[in-house]
């Protein structure tokens, strides 16, 4: 049945508030809309899931977030902890020639540095004659890393008893920072006294290219000492430490006087 037009016009005017009212109020989220589910991640779903915006995360070589170190009164304690914190790459590209080939002058005082550190580190040293006190024959150690008593005698098949350590290794080195050096940087480090001791072969081949956490000297009154003189290697070349040889020095430090 069809109405008059005035109650048609009034029923148009009553669809049309009724819009406007529906509008004013918002429209009603139906069960399953694109509202019910987050489009975006928090942050802490891309924590657990090892990336952030996209990129990986733990590249090797990269800085490592330091972990939390006990806090130690000494001086070698703040050393170990104002280390920065880095994670060790591979040694992908490394080789000894890397730090150059053999052992160099470079203080230029006309002996070479294996010569230099057994000269430093043996007793009655007896020196090659003609070479200006240069080339040692034979001498007595003392060896830090196993607490013996060992008798040099330069030759083939002797004078691998005692061996010139790096104390940082070349390899971990390579590792924490060295492969981004310059050859000259490189070279330096491999010759440098303060990186070089004289100890017992056998024991030194153990050592390889670890790092603290993978070895320690066994002569455990040295091991302070060994600590010392790594982390002051680190300082003196700006290099980082990864957090299992950090945690190595710490626990070594927190005996040490």
């Amino acid at each position: 049945m069809r109405g008059t037009p005035a109650l048609s016009a009034l029923f148009v005017v009553l669809a049309v508030l009724a819009a406007v009212l529906w509008m004013l109020n918002g429209a009603p989220t139906l069960p399953g809309a694109a509202a019910d589910y987050p489009t975006t991640s928090s942050a802490g779903d891309a924590a657990d899931s090892g990336t952030a915006n996209g990129t990986a995360t733990g590249t090797a070589g990269s800085t490592a977030e330091a972990p939390a170190v006990p806090p130690i009164g000494t001086p070698l304690g703040a050393e170990i902890a104002a280390l920065p914190a880095v994670e060790a790459s591979t040694s992908d590209g490394y080789s000894r020639a890397q730090f150059g080939e053999g052992w160099k002058d470079p203080d230029r005082n006309g002996c070479d540095a294996r010569n230099d550190i057994l000269a430093r580190d043996l007793t009655a040293v007896i020196f090659k004659d003609g070479t200006h006190n240069c080339v040692v024959t034979s001498g007595t150690l003392k060896d830090p890393y196993t607490g013996t008593t060992i008798s040099f005698v330069r030759g083939n098949g002797t004078s691998d008893l005692v061996q010139i350590d790096h104390i940082v290794p070349l390899s971990w080195a390579w590792q924490h920072g060295a492969a981004a050096w310059t050859p000259e940087q490189r070279l330096a480090f491999a010759n440098d006294p303060i990186n070089l001791l004289a100890v017992d072969g056998p024991t030194n081949g153990s050592k390889s290219d670890s790092g603290p956490a993978g070895w320690l000297p066994p002569n455990a009154s040295y091991q302070c000492a060994y600590a010392d003189k790594f982390a002051d290697v680190l300082t003196a070349y700006g290099m980082g430490i990864d957090n299992a040889d950090r945690a190595a020095l710490v626990t070594v430090a927190a005996s040490c006087p």
